[in-house]
């Protein structure tokens, strides 16, 4: 059996980067917000990869 994919809305994504819902689209478009994908016809994004995306700026800003 393979494990569930958390998955997450653009308005929980927002929500978890302290973004309004039209920053997170302008980050989408300007290519500088985490990976997402349109599945079902909504804008996703894997918990993981926010995650991800978050540690990421963090180990930017300290190097």
């Amino acid at each position: 059996m393979e494990a569930l994919i958390a998955l997450l809305t653009l308005a929980e994504t927002a929500e978890r980067l302290r973004k309004s819902e039209a920053q997170l689209r302008w980050m989408i478009h300007s290519k500088t917000a985490p990976p997402s994908a349109i599945i079902g016809g909504r804008r996703m994004f894997r918990e993981a990869d926010v995650n991800g995306w978050i540690e990421a700026q963090f180990a930017k800003e300290a190097s």
